[in-house]
């Protein structure tokens, strides 16, 4: 422990992780959200200084870092551990101590440990970081900028597999009976190995002659994302405006934005002829460009700034929306589209969203 030198200084607490509490313990438990902390690698050691007294082992005091961070680690999952954040710190090979904070912006979520990075990483250490967190399970995410939860900003989400966990179009034809044959299209689609616009128009067809009731039947069941509905809640209360845009159909994105009270919603239209599918969309299909462009509307209508832009979605159609946002992120997405997003959440809620945006 660091000595007081006089009253009014602060005081540092440095301790040594130990083998056991590597495996055993997590520093959400440890940490909290109000203190601040370091970590640094000593001989492949794990040590940590806190601003107050922690149940760990005692050790020497560490030199900690002074130059203003230029990059943060985001790491969460359902469990992280100490020694997921050995792992990285080894992996980053930086001597120096980091910062590093616990960030728990909403109650129901447990909690990220962000690392202050004073350093840009390569793209060969993106990647080795990003292998770590597969074989982990964990989520690490790597952001130079981001935008501000208290600043107004625009999310911009796709709809199926993203907002819902559903793709509507598929229950929408296994109701009418081809459900086995618009599914291969539809997988093909979200992998970007056909042009959606040409594969929807495809699988609408088959649909011709369809009872517009079961339309009703697939709404009816249709099962939220889990964390949707929390985090519309808590960016809303943050003034941020939220919206879908959707390849898929507006029976289902109008019914999400009443229930949500979304600030817009961009989808195709399903053509209906006394009482049934005609088996075509009306007017212009929303595509991927359409996807792209909403970002850039919707912040330009609410004069928002384009660096408070958010897309999140899972489908090869999503990607151009995804680049588009400041922030744009691949959620329970095929690699293809992590490839191109400039982060990924590979499992758990929509609500951890909120961890890569700042405070």
């Amino acid at each position: 422990m660091m000595a007081l030198p006089s009253i009014g200084t602060p005081v540092s607490f440095f301790y040594q992780l130990s083998s056991t509490q590597l495996l055993a313990d997590s520093p959400l438990s440890s940490l909290n959200t109000s203190d601040r902390y370091a970590v640094c690698l000593r001989q492949e050691a794990l040590y940590l200084r806190s601003d107050h007294p922690l149940n760990l082992l005692h050790s020497d005091g560490f030199e900690t870092a002074t130059q203003s961070p230029v990059a943060v680690l985001c790491l969460f999952a359902e469990y992280l551990s100490w020694s997921a954040i050995k792992t990285v710190l080894l992996t980053l090979g930086i001597e120096t101590a980091l910062d590093c904070r616990l960030y728990r912006p909403h109650p129901a979520l447990a909690g990220a440990v962000e690392l202050a990075l004073p350093q840009v990483l390569t793209q060969d250490a993106q990647q080795a970081l990003s292998e770590i967190a597969l074989r982990a399970g964990i989520e690490l995410v790597y952001l130079q900028t981001r935008p501000s939860l208290s600043v107004p900003g625009v999310l911009v989400m796709d709809m199926d597999s993203t907002a819902i966990q559903i793709e509507c179009i598929d229950e929408i034809a296994t109701l009418a009976g081809v459900g086995e044959q618009v599914a291969a299209v539809t997988a093909r689609a979200m992998n970007g190995e056909l042009d959606f616009a040409q594969s929807l128009i495809a699988r609408v067809a088959t649909l011709q002659g369809a009872p517009e009731s079961i339309l009703q039947q697939v709404l009816a069941s249709i099962p939220l994302m889990p964390g949707l509905t929390e985090l519309v809640a808590y960016l809303q209360q943050q003034h941020w405006k939220v919206a879908i845009a959707s390849g898929g159909f507006t029976f289902f994105t109008d019914a999400l934005k009443q229930r949500l009270n979304l600030t817009a919603t961009y989808a195709n239209v399903l053509e209906v002829k006394d009482g049934k599918l005609t088996g075509k969309v009306s007017g212009n299909i929303v595509d991927a460009t359409t996807k792209a462009q909403v970002v850039q509307l919707l912040a330009q209508q609410h004069a928002i700034s384009p660096q408070q832009t958010v897309a999140i979605g899972d489908g090869a159609n999503d990607i151009p929306m995804l680049q588009a946002a400041a922030l744009g992120v691949a959620f329970h997405a095929k690699p293809k589209v992590q490839a191109h997003a400039k982060a990924a959440i590979r499992q758990g809620s929509l609500l951890q969203l909120l961890y890569l945006l700042d405070k």
